[in-house]
């Protein structure tokens, strides 16, 4: 973690990476979290340019449609009301009972008048509970008091947020339960210069916000790859029965316990897990199938490593296994030397240090906050066992001499349709987190695919893909935009990398110039523009017949145009 110090120094320079334009509205004092918030974004690669809002402005910078902020064009808009001023209002409230509904229905308005006006997302704080110690204890049930009042209000806030595809939450109630309230806002500061948060823990906040700003612009952890002697369980199993190591629901072995219940749950959310262990491979697996009180099994993990060679190799290997890059990878060891290891030979992949007592190990990773993100659909559960399927697949092809006979075997279906409510998610999910095969890099909330979907002026298509071995889910995304009676523009093409080389780039280019001669125009327009991460597709459209435009943009005659061959057969749906 960072210093307060050396964030407001790094505010001070410039990152090469993207740039996001933040608007900073508070009820209390928020230039030292705006610079601090600055300095992270240069730390993590991004240039975050800041408009902060004069004191306790925020909904008179959003109502008026005149206001700086709006002049700002931001990308995302930051919302801190403060508790202390909330509870300044809830003193003077002549009906308390009612006091949360009302500060919910003002969020709610200010956040309407946002949509309606930009397009920026909005990160929304969420309440320090304050307990003002009116009623004691008794105050958690009465109905007037400021701390059911505030509890009350997180709680219809979240519901609103549920809602609300394009806000985001700041935990700030969160993070008061891992400080304390005291601790985290002393009243000094607040009194003196209406600053809320202590400034040691200011960089622990900014470091929180920029974890969402990253996750929105499609930085995420997919996979986990861990250790397992003291690690997943306590002890050696290469020197000792399986019944000797260290995992129950007693002394250090709750410790392990606790460690695979927050890997089981990151599996359940749709993170990848992997083994990578020094040790005989029999010797690994034994315990995971004869402790009953293993909270993981086998079949939680895509790939097992369990070998003696140096660990950074086997961590390479599992990566290109998997398919993925290294900085979406979290590896975890107790050992030093391994983190070491890892960390200078594996560039990219994040590599915690862990305590020394395996009682801190949860503790420490969660407030390392890996796995932030900005999305969530049911597709994200299955995850795992779409991997798993996947090297079902690698493995048959070597039984096939020709490449062609073997995408014959697979006998795939795939499902071209309109974007539909069931599927904002989802794609929502894939335009942030996919970075190779993305033409254009750009990130849609839920809300604004919703936006797309019903409006005119776009054409959609999602797809689907499966074959023998099972399904992929949905794999690719586009989204066409008329710019004129005869052409189409195609703003995002996405496409996930699980599926490469099967011809699904082929269907889907064949599928796209269908649907602008079903819908009559004659031409179509596209755009490259490249990223550190998306050189993959540089040459994509020359590979499909667009002819070079200049700038990285592409045309192509729809009459010129002669659709490719592949391996798959269409589901056929009605188009829209």
């Amino acid at each position: 973690m960072y210093t307060l110090n050396e964030l407001i120094k790094a505010s001070k320079t410039v990152s090469d990476g993207k740039t996001v334009r933040l608007a900073v509205l508070g009820s209390c004092s928020t230039q030292f979290i705006t610079k601090a918030v600055r300095g992270c974004g240069v730390k993590r690669g991004m240039n975050i340019l800041t408009f902060e809002s004069d004191y306790d402005q925020i909904t008179e910078q959003i109502v008026d449609s005149r206001s700086a902020l709006y002049n700002f064009e931001p990308d995302i808009v930051m919302i801190y009301m403060c508790s202390e001023k909330l509870y300044e209002e809830f003193c003077s409230d002549p009906e308390p009972e009612g006091f949360a509904e009302k500060q919910l229905g003002l969020i709610r308005g200010l956040h309407k008048l946002i949509a309606e006006r930009t397009s920026a997302r909005v990160l929304q704080f969420g309440f320090a509970e304050i307990n003002d110690g009116v009623f004691g204890n008794f105050g958690a049930k009465v109905r007037s008091s400021f701390i059911f009042q505030i509890r009350k209000l997180n709680y219809l806030l979240q519901e609103l947020m549920a809602e609300e595809k394009n806000v985001f939450p700041v935990d700030l109630p969160g993070i008061q339960s891992e400080i304390g309230y005291e601790q985290l806002f002393p009243k000094v500061q607040y009194h003196n210069a209406k600053l809320t948060v202590d400034l040691k823990y200011i960089p622990m906040l900014a470091k929180n916000i920029v974890d969402i700003i990253a996750a929105m612009y499609g930085s995420r952890k997919k996979c986990v790859i861990t250790d397992l002697d003291n690690t997943v369980w306590g002890g050696n199993a290469g020197d000792c029965d399986p019944g000797d190591l260290e995992i129950g629901a007693s002394g250090r072995g709750h410790a392990f316990l606790e460690y695979q219940r927050f890997l089981k749950q990151l599996k359940n959310r749709g993170i990848i897990l992997a083994v990578c262990s020094k040790n005989n491979e029999e010797t690994a697996k034994l315990p995971f199938t004869c402790l009953d009180e293993m909270v993981l099994r086998l079949d939680d993990f895509v790939l097992f490593s369990a070998n003696w060679e140096n660990k950074a190799s086997n961590v390479r290997s599992i990566i290109e296994s998997l398919n993925i890059s290294p900085d979406s990878v979290v590896f975890i060891d107790d050992n030093s030397f391994e983190r070491n290891n890892v960390r200078e030979l594996v560039p990219g992949v994040s590599v915690p240090e862990l305590p020394e007592s395996p009682e801190e190990y949860v503790s420490a990773l969660r407030q390392c906050n890996f796995f932030e993100t900005s999305s969530y659909s049911g597709e994200d559960r299955l995850r795992t066992e779409q991997y798993r399927t996947e090297f079902r697949r690698r493995t048959d092809i070597a039984d096939f001499a020709d490449y062609d006979d073997y995408l014959k075997s697979l006998e795939m279906k795939a499902k071209a349709e309109p974007f539909s409510r069931l599927t904002f998610a989802r794609i929502a999910e894939l335009s942030q987190r996919s970075n190779q095969f993305n033409l254009r890099t750009v990130r849609y909330t839920e809300e604004e695919i919703s936006s797309i979907a019903a409006s005119p002026e776009y054409i959609t298509r999602c797809f689907t893909l499966s074959d023998k071995y099972g399904s992929y889910g949905m794999i690719s995304a586009v989204i066409m935009k008329k710019l004129s009676p005869d052409t189409l523009f195609i703003d995002t093409w996405i496409l996930s990398c699980r599926v490469l080389k099967r011809g699904m780039e082929e269907f889907i280019i064949n599928t796209v110039v269908r649907a602008a001669a079903e819908n009559g125009f004659t031409r179509i327009e596209a755009e490259y523009i490249p990223t550190p991460k998306n050189s993959m597709v540089k040459d994509i459209y020359d590979r499909y017949g667009f002819t070079p435009a200049g700038g990285g943009r592409y045309e192509l005659l729809v009459r010129s145009f002669r659709e490719f061959p592949c391996r798959i057969t269409e589901i056929q749906e009605e188009k829209k």
